[in-house]
């Protein structure tokens, strides 16, 4: 039994009724619904909350969710509109910035340094990509979804999806491409 039908039942013992049900759909997407939350606003604290708007909105909408269909699009759709929803809401403010002694316990060996350095690296450099574009890679790249899954989860046709990936990944290199002659 592939996860697709195991989501279908989730799906159709929630629409009976059974909450647990959708704790366990949630459970299973969590860590997805913010990665793709979090590609859309940059910000982390802004994701958890999309993601949340998203399964409260995914709720409310799944009696309209067609079974015969994979679930994690269909919802990782929900996800992207609540995130860009929140964007377009959110005034114009500067989160600060974790104090890194908070986040890391400690000096910390070259390797995971030089590793959170890049990340932070190309979190700086998604955040300089249109909205689209950005959410386009992530979902490819980091979430693996197909581009005629992206297609559906963004709502546009499949050669822009491809377009976009092309171009978010050519404008990371150019973007990180200094970071490769510190590496050596």
């Amino acid at each position: 039994m592939g996860s697709s039908e195991d989501d279908a039942a989730l799906v159709a013992r929630t629409v009976a009724g059974d909450r647990a049900a959708f704790g366990v759909l949630v459970e299973r997407y969590t860590g997805q619904a913010r990665r793709v939350a979090r590609a859309v606003l940059g910000d982390p604290d802004d994701a958890d909350d999309a993601a949340q708007d998203g399964f409260l909105s995914a709720l409310v909408k799944l009696a309209q969710y067609d079974a015969r269909r994979p679930f994690g699009p269909w919802l990782m759709r929900i996800v992207a509109n609540a995130a860009t929803d929140r964007r377009r809401r959110r005034t114009v403010r500067r989160a600060e910035p974790l104090d890194p002694s908070l986040v890391g316990g400690g000096p910390r060996p070259d390797a995971i340094a030089v590793r959170s350095e890049l990340g932070e690296r190309l979190r700086a450099a998604l955040k300089e990509l249109p909205e689209r574009r950005r959410t386009a890679v992530v979902l490819f790249d980091v979430e693996g979804y197909s581009h005629a899954e992206i297609a559906g989860i963004l709502g546009i046709p499949e050669g822009t999806v491809r377009s976009e990936v092309f171009h978010a990944r050519r404008r990371l290199r150019t973007l990180l491409a200094d970071w490769k002659e510190q590496v050596r």
